[in-house]
């Protein structure tokens, strides 16, 4: 434990989550690609928790440089806690509207659209996913599901990061 406490102290923790937050990115846009599978609304809406996550954590980081605090570095640690808890609910509930437990809000529908930004034809269109069919399940929970399990375990790591950032 003394270990894992070492490895989340000082500005280690803020680099790694903003790492993690690339990685998931990463990932998303990766199974869009090669995958071949289109995000829904509720998946571009994840994606934004993690660009946040990204801007707000490397403006942080900027800020600690100058201004070496510790208290302002624990106040980072808890606000990235925050703002992964927010992609945890996110993606509950997007996991939530794929099972039929919540409503899907309005827009969630596959439908076919007209890309006005297409270059060769004005009239291009592209897929929209649909917000309650999930591509596929791993261990019973969809990427929604995991996405969900993935923000908890960074919230909690945030958390435990500020916890020892106060006790240093």
């Amino acid at each position: 434990m003394l270990k894992l406490e070492m490895l989340i102290k000082d500005w280690t923790w803020p680099v790694a989550a903003t790492v993690m937050s690339a990685f998931m990115l990463a990932a998303a846009h990766a199974f869009e690609r090669f995958g071949h599978l289109p995000p829904c609304p509720l998946c571009l809406r994840q994606r934004e928790v993690y660009w946040a996550l990204i801007a707000m954590t490397l403006t942080g980081l900027t800020i600690w440089k100058i201004w070496p605090k510790q208290r302002f570095l624990v106040a980072l640690n808890v606000l990235i806690g925050l703002v992964f808890g927010v992609g945890a609910v996110v993606a509950a509930y997007h996991a939530g509207v794929e099972w039929q437990i919540f409503p899907p809000p309005a827009g969630c529908a596959a439908a076919a659209m007209i890309d006005p930004f297409a270059v060769k034809d004005l009239n291009q269109s592209f897929h929209v996913a649909d917000c309650t069919a999930a591509p596929f399940y791993i261990l019973g929970l969809s990427m929604a599901g995991w996405n969900g399990v993935m923000s908890l375990v960074l919230s909690a790591t945030s958390f435990f990061a500020a916890a020892a950032t106060v006790r240093r």
